[in-house]
């Protein structure tokens, strides 16, 4: 295993915007489109020159889903479901870019690259 890479299990949410609600706030609302997914996952490092000029910067992970067969889209968010005992479980993560690999479909070695952000909330439990 290659140092720094973690292994943990994961369902994906699609993400959508429902009618306002009476106050004319925005209702967020998803669905749980795979559950149980296989992934990897690395935090990528945030680049010196923007440490340097003392700007936020977001925390981006660099992830790799098992099986790439699954229907993954840019904004879907990965919530981890496994280790419980993990710092991250229970937390969201906004995929901001989706890349299938070069193997075909029924290819046991298929799989997925998503680059993601850690993805908050207001009023939420997270």
């Amino acid at each position: 295993m290659v140092a720094g890479v973690q292994w943990r299990r994961a369902n994906i949410w699609r993400i959508n915007n429902q009618a306002d609600n009476s106050g004319g706030g925005a209702v967020v609302s998803g669905t749980v489109v795979h559950s149980d997914v296989l992934i990897f996952w690395q935090e990528k490092p945030a680049e010196q020159i923007i440490l340097q000029q003392g700007l936020e910067t977001e925390r981006i992970f660099a992830a790799t889903l098992v099986p790439g067969t699954l229907d993954i889209r840019e904004r879907d968010e990965i919530e981890i479901t496994f280790p419980f005992n993990d710092y991250y479980y229970g937390k969201r993560f906004r995929i901001i870019g989706v890349q299938p690999s070069s193997h075909l479909p029924y290819d046991p070695r298929n799989y997925m690259l998503v680059t993601m952000v850690r993805s908050v909330r207001s009023h939420s439990q997270q």
